[in-house]
């Protein structure tokens, strides 16, 4: 069974924990992983991009030469792709690029980027993660004091407002709530700082 070390808000190890196996000691799928973070990439893009075709660039409705006697290849229009000022062939238009992935998959991919940070000795339980007072300096003293490394995802249980603002102006640090988990800033994170009571709220939802 995996097992991590609980600090307090002052950053001391004050005792030890063992983690779910059903969360935190199953084989990491590394093709379910590979899908949802294809997915949630490809629902991140635009899709704005835009190009004209040669039906839509100005001009060239007329043809240039005659057909025969001139040598040169036919021509039906200088707004082919081929000519300077001519159209895009297979020109990109705006689309959707986003796929859902089923539920029971991303569920795993959650699980198995958890299990995956378990093994790397990536997850910090801390005991009452919260802030008395909305302050960026104390929050990042506390962070290098963990051992949270450049980047990390900090989940709570609940929203916490002092927690929230206190860790946003950190470069690298993101904050999340544990009903919410995504798999892409998981794998991404150096480190994963959990509460206590978020880490009881993963074991219930995702066990």
């Amino acid at each position: 069974m995996p097992k991590a070390n609980v600090y307090n808000m002052a950053g001391e190890v004050i005792g030890e924990i063992e983690l779910s196996d059903a969360i935190f000691g199953i084989e990491p799928n590394g093709a379910v992983l590979h899908t949802v973070v294809r997915s949630h990439l490809a629902n991140m893009r635009q899709g704005t991009q835009s190009a004209l075709t040669k039906a839509e660039v100005s001009g060239g409705g007329i043809k240039p030469y005659r057909q025969k006697g001139t040598g040169r290849a036919r021509q039906g229009s200088t707004r082919n792709p081929h000519f300077t000022h001519g159209g895009v062939a297979f020109a990109p238009k705006p689309r959707d690029y986003s796929f859902s992935v089923n539920k029971k998959v991303r569920r795993l991919a959650i699980k198995s980027a958890l299990s995956q940070k378990a093994i790397d000795e990536a997850v910090i339980v801390v005991d009452g993660l919260d802030q008395s007072e909305i302050k960026t300096k104390s929050f990042k003293a506390f962070m290098d004091k963990v051992g949270a490394g450049k980047k990390a995802v900090v989940i709570t249980p609940e929203v916490r407002r002092n927690v929230v603002l206190s860790a946003r102006n950190i470069p690298g640090v993101t904050t999340t709530i544990a009903s919410i988990l995504s798999a892409y800033d998981i794998l991404g994170a150096d480190k994963i700082v959990v509460d206590k009571a978020a880490l009881e709220k993963i074991e219930e939802v995702y066990a």
